[in-house]
């Protein structure tokens, strides 16, 4: 798992290089919130893909689980490519389930506006509540066994 974090806070740190020098995008919040945010992000992410791949066998199988019912959806209803405030009701309360709406929020209080707490806590506390939950899913899906 570790190696994978890596990855996400080197892309993470190339992202946010280019959001500020590339694209000039302010930057008015904290960096420590927003590395916080983004390690519970992570968390939250890795621990998906392991209680998938716990609970899946085959490698191919688990990449189109973690499409369609992740990538997907969450690129739909995080509020990145569109506002949540237009969507139906029904489907504006479907997009609490996935990390991505809280994690963008949290990204568009931490960039854009500074540090509001009334924001950055609520997202914090249910990424953190997500990855503790995904992780121990995780830990009770894992089986000790020889092959």
């Amino acid at each position: 798992m570790l190696p994978y974090l890596g990855l996400g806070i080197f892309g993470l740190v190339l992202c946010l290089l280019a959001a500020k020098f590339l694209f000039q995008v302010p930057f008015l919040g904290s960096l420590w919130v927003l590395s916080l945010g983004s390690l519970l992000y992570l968390l939250v992410a890795l621990g998906m893909g392991l209680l998938i791949s716990s609970t899946v066998k085959a490698q191919f199988v688990a990449s189109l689980i973690v499409v369609v019912a992740a990538f997907i959806p969450a690129l739909m209803l995080s509020g990145f490519l569109f506002e949540l405030h237009n969507l139906p009701a029904a489907v504006r309360l479907l997009s609490y389930l996935f990390p991505a709406r809280y994690y963008v929020a949290l990204l568009q209080t931490v960039l854009l506006v500074g540090d509001v707490w009334s924001v950055i806590l609520p997202n914090l506390a249910v990424l953190a509540g997500m990855a503790i939950l995904l992780l121990a899913l995780t830990r009770l899906g894992f089986k000790k066994q020889l092959d």
